[in-house]
């Protein structure tokens, strides 16, 4: 079976599930999106990998991989989500190392976390697409069009294009105090946050 190769459209928090993101694959030369829930640190992780501008303090779980990855020379060479059951999706990790190829279980989320660091491609399968995948057409107003059965995708998706009341409070701030919480942010590692002040300043620039 053919491999469908996906990319990240974005993350946004779970307003369902108490510290959940929902995490947003679109298929390449299609229509159709993948959505994932996933935990808070992973979104944070794959977040910070995503922005390039932010740095965290001190390396995470993620980071550490990719150093001691590269330390000993062994590449990820692409991701593969490749079974869905029970609403939970399998990925596998494909690695080279000297030559030899290796294929990695691990948790969607950090394989994704993991893809991003290593600029390494993310596929799955059709009949994935077939099963969870989603219609998602973005509208001016942030509206959405779903073709689906599943009230569930509907769910996550619709909480996709609400509105964060956080943006609200961040552009109520001067500059200089943006500089101060975009400070704050990345010293509690909050890196969610840092992205959104760091947007509304150069928004402003």
């Amino acid at each position: 079976m053919s491999l469908i190769q996906l990319n990240i459209k974005g993350i946004s928090y779970s307003q369902t599930q108490t510290g959940a993101y929902a995490l947003v694959l679109s298929e390449v030369n299609g229509k159709r999106t993948l959505p994932i829930i996933i935990g808070a640190f992973e979104a944070q992780s794959i977040a910070i990998a995503l922005e390039k501008e932010i740095r965290p303090p001190r390396p995470l779980t993620h980071d550490l991989f990719k150093t001691f990855s590269d330390t000993f020379n062994i590449l990820v060479k692409e991701v593969v989500i490749h079974k869905l059951v029970d609403g939970v999706f399998f990925s596998s990790l494909i690695c080279v190392s000297d030559g030899a190829e290796e294929t990695i279980d691990a948790r969607t989320s950090d394989a994704i976390a993991l893809a991003v660091r290593f600029d390494a491609p993310i596929y799955t399968y059709e009949n994935i697409l077939d099963k969870a995948g989603v219609y998602l057409k973005v509208e001016e107003e942030m509206g959405l069009e779903t073709m689906t059965e599943d009230d569930d995708l509907k769910e996550t998706l619709v909480e996709l294009a609400q509105t964060d009341s956080e943006e609200d409070q961040i552009s109520g701030l001067t500059m200089s105090e943006l500089q101060v919480e975009l400070e704050k942010a990345v010293v509690n590692e909050d890196y969610e946050m840092a992205a959104k002040i760091r947007d509304e300043i150069s928004r402003r620039a």
